[in-house]
């Protein structure tokens, strides 16, 4: 089984709130979806399981939901 490449989200400060990101990045549709999503532990950072909205993320950290993978880098 393939993993899925890795969307690279460009942020122009970090760190971002988790919450934020899943919107940003498109794995999450509005804030009530990235709540739900991570209350039912679908959420991963790093390959754990994520369940804080306000968890921090840096550039580099690799947010996983549903098969979908995407992390924050620095603009180019």
């Amino acid at each position: 089984m393939s993993r899925s490449p890795i969307i690279d989200v460009e942020l122009a400060e970090e760190p971002i709130r988790l919450g934020q990101f899943l919107k940003l990045a498109g794995l999450a549709e509005h804030g009530g979806h990235a709540k739900a999503l991570l209350e039912a532990e679908n959420v991963q950072v790093n390959g754990r399981v994520e369940t804080r909205r306000g968890a921090q993320l840096g550039y580099g950290d690799v947010v996983a939901v549903a098969g979908q993978r995407a992390r924050p880098v620095r603009p180019a």
